[in-house]
This record gives structure tokens, sequence and C-alpha cells, in this order.
């Protein structure tokens, strides 16, 4: 299984945009046929702080999600309220096998 940790940082301001746009990308993402997980998590400590969970059956899924309109939609809308840029960290998912 392939699974990207994306952690993201927000503008306070941007909350509840950023939640709004990230339940779009969530849906969107959840019907690919690829696609095994896909969490939104915030931060119990740090409310601007999120950690998108991301696993995919194949790197070929996660890239294909890459090309998505959802996930387009979903960058351009919060590119603007990031506080810094996403980083985005690779593993490989054991357990549960895919």
């Amino acid at each position: 299984m392939h699974v990207t940790l994306v952690h993201v940082h927000i503008e306070p301001e941007s909350l509840d945009a950023f939640i709004a746009a990230c339940r779009l990308n969530h849906e969107g993402s959840t019907a690919e046929a690829g696609n095994r997980r896909f969490d939104i998590l915030q931060d119990a400590g740090d409310p601007t702080h999120f950690v998108l969970y991301e696993a995919y059956a194949s790197a070929a899924d996660a890239k294909a999600h890459k090309e998505t309109a959802h996930y387009h939609a979903w960058r351009e809308t919060v590119a603007g309220m990031m506080a810094r840029p996403r980083e985005g960290l690779p593993f490989v998912g054991l357990f549960p096998a895919a």
C-alpha cells in the first residue's frame, strides 16, 4: 500500500474554509477506485496544523489521484490559506495489507 502523510499548516483565519475544501477533496478521493483511506486529521494542540493520511493500493493509484478534478480544485482553493508549503512524506503501508 502506498501511503502519504501530508502536513499542512494554515493561517488561522482560513480554518473554516480549509476544512470545507478538505471535505470536498476527501469525498472525491474516497470514491477513487484505488483509494484505501483518505483521512483528514486536525492537531488537537494546534488547530491550524492538519495531517492528510492518504492510502492507495499502488503508487500508480496515488499518482492518478493527483490528476483528478477534486484534487486540483482543492490545491487551488487552499494555496492561499497555507502558512507555509505543505509537506508530503511517503510511507509503505504494511498492515492492514492492501
